[in-house]
Parts: structure tokens; C-alpha cells; sequence
């Protein structure tokens, strides 16, 4: 998986892949059902049901056979088709045809693998398809030399969905934990459900805006900021690769505007669905440019230009959401169907592998940076 050639249809490599990958998810899945107070996440665990999983485990194995087929019928090549069907097979002898749900008792920690894995099928289901089809970059493979980095970003993030949450949340139940809110939330939670989501979107995508502009505009908070700009090979994990010093200060300020508004259980569902798909939309390595939706929500190209590696388009399109919110403040930047000629950072190599990374900000010294980050929002 290693290989720098981009991906043909029709050569059976695809579907070999496809394959070990959906097997691989089913043999993930048995440990969910077996540890589910440990592996599970009681707020996702409403949203589905034991026996939609039980069903889907089924389905997963079944596709994987028909993948591994047809990578055999395709390639006459048996690699990706043995590994796929020997995981398929493992994850049969362990039980993912005869497994059932049960009721889950109380925990004090979990890990969220069942969100992980959940939320790694439904991406994939969206995004190949559409890098594939619609990519921006054409030579551009999906097994680029820092896919696997990404991956553990990914990973990481939703393994400790718990941890994070806790911690992002904490900033806005010390600060405003002690005003009477309820006003506020009963008000809130009284809108139509259209308004109250499209509130959901502004405020938090205007607190995340200051919070997103402010790691650019200063030299220390830019050291972990640019950990997320060091890609070069935009695609839907690139917005995974996030330190966690990052995540930690941007969600925290989303935080504040949805724990101060009280928004009900479903606009805060539908909004986090919305985020959890849009973030890894505008990363996309898809030249798809929405037509006239562009003006209206942020698209891969306006935050492809965010992403750019020529210093002299810095400072630009740090809305999450809407573009409208980098026209008030002055940074926004989206010249008509032109898309940027790279994208990564120009102020020297960046270490690779996830664990290199996350020590990397703590070992800069402030003076490597050789572009002032003040200058970055003039631009």
C-alpha cells in the first residue's frame, strides 16, 4: 500500500483493498459487541440500535467476500483477495454471523471504537467514491506517503472521543456554569427547528473563527497549528491530522456558544452530524466547486486556499461554515475557479509519523518561524 501510482479502476487493486477494509472493520466491531461498557459511546449508542449493528456485521462480511471476488475476477492476482477473505474468515469463526447485542451496563470511561469505526465506514462510503471519481489532484493516490499518519489522527480522535469532550467542554462549564441559563435555553430551544440549527452554525462558527485566526496570528499557538497545515496531499483524512493542543482550544470555544444557548438534543445531533461530514468535505481532494452553494458554505476549494503553501495568500478563509464570516473581518479570498498551486507550509520540513508530530510544537524554539504570523492575517 505503499505505492506512489494512483489507483485504477478496473484492475481489481481497488477492490482487493476494499475488501481487507471492510473485513477489517468487522473483526473491530466483534470486540464492541463483547466489551460494550468499554469500547462504546452511550451518547451514539441512542442512535443506533443492537439490531441495526447485528445486521450491519452481516452485511460488512458478505461485501468483503464479494469484494475479494471481485479483485480475483478483475486482477486473476489472489494477494488482496486471501487477505481479505482470511479476515472476513477470522471474524466468522469469532462470531460475526452468530454475535447479538445485549443491554449495556454504566461505565465511568470508554473508549470510542464503535464511533471510530462507525464514522470511518460512513466516510469512506462518501469520500473514495468522490476523490475518485471527481479528484482535484488526478495523480494524486490515495496510499500517499503520509496516509497512515492521517489514519492515527483519525483513529486517536475518536478513540478518545470521551477525553476530549470532557476537556473541551470544561472551559465553558467553569466560565458560564454559574449564570442562570435557563432563560436563554428555553428561549433558544422554543425557535423553529431551521433557525435554531442555522444559529447553532453561525455562533459557533464565529467563535471557532477568532479561535482558528488567533493560532495564525500567533507565533507559540502557530508551532501546533501548523502541525495541521504540514500536509502537502490534500484528501478527506488531511483534516484528521489536528494536535491535540489544537483540537483542546478550538472545540472549547465551539463549546461555549452551545453550552451558553442550550440547544436541544436534536439540533445538536443534526449540527455535530453536519460538522463530523463538512470538515472532512473541505479537505477533499475533489475539484466538485458547488456552483453557487460556494458563496454560501465553505467548499474544498475555498479551504484549499487556506491550505496554501505560497506565504502571499496566508491570513485567508478561516470560517469553518460560512464564507460570509471571513467577508465581515476582511480575510476572505476565493477567486473565481482558480484553485491553489500546492498546499502545505513553506517554512521547512516537518517531521514525519503521528508521535514526532505531537512532540514537534514543544521542541520549536519561537524563532524558527521564519514568517511572522502577524503578518499572515494582513495578507
Amino acid at each position: 500500500m505503499g505505492s506512489n501510482k494512483r489507483l485504477k479502476i478496473g484492475q481489481g487493486q481497488i477492490s482487493g483493498y476494499i475488501s481487507i477494509f471492510l473485513a477489517t472493520l468487522a473483526l473491530l466491531g466483534i470486540f464492541c459487541f463483547w466489551y460494550p461498557e468499554e469500547l462504546t459511546t452511550p451518547e451514539f449508542r441512542e442512535i443506533y440500535t443492537k439490531e441495526s449493528m447485528e445486521i450491519l456485521m452481516m452485511g460488512v462480511i458478505i461485501a468483503s467476500f464479494f469484494f475479494a471476488l471481485l479483485s480475483i475476477l478483475l486482477s486473476k492476482r489472489f494477494k488482496w483477495a486471501l487477505i481479505g477473505s482470511g479476515i472476513s474468515a477470522l471474524a466468522i469463526s469469532l462470531g460475526a454471523f452468530t454475535i447479538e447485542g445485549r443491554a449495556v451496563d454504566k461505565a465511568s470511561w470508554h473508549f470510542g471504537l464503535d464511533w471510530m469505526l462507525l464514522d470511518l465506514f460512513l466516510m469512506t462510503l462518501i469520500f473514495i467514491p468522490l476523490e475518485l471519481f471527481f479528484p482535484k489532484n488526478k495523480s494524486q493516490t490515495k496510499f500517499h506517503e503520509e496516509w497512515r499518519t492521517d489514519l492515527m489522527y483519525f483513529v486517536i480522535s475518536h478513540l478518545f472521543i470521551q477525553f476530549f469532550g470532557v476537556i473541551t467542554q470544561k472551559p465553558a462549564l467553569l466560565f458560564f456554569g454559574w449564570i442562570g441559563l435557563d432563560k436563554i435555553h428555553l428561549w433558544v430551544q422554543n425557535l423553529p427547528f431551521i433557525l435554531a440549527l442555522l444559529l447553532a452554525f453561525f455562533s459557533t462558527d464565529l467563535f471557532q473563527y477568532w479561535a482558528h485566526r488567533f493560532f495564525h496570528t500567533r507565533v507559540y499557538l502557530w508551532r501546533f497549528h501548523s502541525i495541521h497545515h504540514s500536509t502537502k496531499s490534500m484528501d478527506w483524512l488531511a483534516g484528521s491530522r489536528t494536535h491535540f493542543i489544537d483540537i483542546f482550544f478550538t472545540r472549547a470555544m465551539t463549546f461555549i456558544p452551545l453550552y451558553v444557548l442550550g440547544f436541544s438534543s436534536t439540533v445538536f445531533n443534526v449540527y455535530i452530524i453536519f460538522i463530523a461530514i463538512h470538515a472532512v468535505l473541505i479537505h477533499a481532494n475533489t475539484r466538485i466547486n458547488f456552483g453557487p452553494l460556494k458563496y454560501i458554505f465553505t467548499t474544498p476549494q475555498y479551504h484549499h486556499w487556506h491550505h496554501c503553501e505560497d506565504p502571499k495568500y496566508y491570513g485567508h478563509n478561516f470560517a469553518s461554515i460560512f464564507p460570509f464570516i471571513d467577508m465581515m473581518f476582511g480575510t476572505y479570498y476565493l477567486p473565481g475557479k482558480k484553485w491553489p498551486a500546492g498546499t502545505g507550509v513553506h517554512e521547512g520540513s516537518y517531521p514525519k509519523g503521528f508521535i514526532k508530530q505531537s512532540i514537534y510544537p514543544f521542541t520549536k524554539s519561537p524563532f524558527d518561524t521564519d514568517l511572522n504570523m502577524d503578518e499572515r492575517s494582513d495578507r
